[in-house]
């Protein structure tokens, strides 16, 4: 069965778990791409350019089928790892969590590294809000002008947001519709004959 729902975050949040000296400071953020995932990678490493590691793990996508976990040079499986671990435990995607840790000068062994980065992204992660979002698919429209108020009268009782309109000889729309409404949405601009899908 497809998913009609899934859960991000509302906004950023941050928390701060400390051991042994070292500090970890995690950065929990709302993201759609890979592209802003680097971004906030990169400005993190910038911020914080004095502390040793700046490891991160995200999922993306409505399914959770994209996502990474990097160590950036802690032992192998002892960062990354537990970050997307505690983003999969709170039902999160387009979630993406960063750790940047200061070394306090002892070290704290595997374990102590998986419990540090474990503990600091779940602590961001209850600090944030989380929201729930409709899956949405884009579906491409063409109807003749008298067609149109008609197509958008169907778009707007299913809840389907217009994302791009071209309206010249003929009106072409690209709509996001969301996954539970898609097939009725489908049917009745199907059923009026003036609305063609171009998809």
């Amino acid at each position: 069965m497809m998913n009609t729902h899934y859960r991000t975050l509302a906004a950023p949040a941050e928390a701060e778990f400390k051991d042994k000296g070292s500090r970890f400071i995690a950065y929990a953020y709302p993201v759609a791409d890979a592209e802003t995932v680097k971004t906030h990678v990169e400005a993190l490493r910038q911020a914080h350019h004095k502390a040793r590691h700046w490891c991160y793990a995200y999922r993306l996508g409505t399914d959770g089928n994209r996502f990474r976990a990097n160590d950036d040079g802690e032992p192998a499986g002892s960062a990354g790892r537990p970050i997307l671990g505690q983003i999969d435990s709170a039902g999160l995607t387009d979630t993406l969590v960063v750790v940047v840790r200061y070394f306090g000068g002892t070290l704290l062994g595997v374990p102590g590294l998986i419990h540090a980065y474990k503990t600091a992204t779940a602590q961001a992660l209850a600090a944030a809000e989380t929201v729930e979002k409709a899956v949405r698919r884009t579906v491409r429209l063409r109807c003749d002008y008298p067609h149109l108020s008609e197509a958008l009268r169907i778009a707007k009782q299913h809840q389907a947001e217009v994302l791009e309109q071209d309206l010249q000889l003929d009106c072409r729309l690209l709509l996001a519709v969301p996954a539970a409404e898609y097939d009725a949405c489908l049917a009745a601009w199907e059923q009026t004959r003036a609305v063609q899908r171009l998809d």
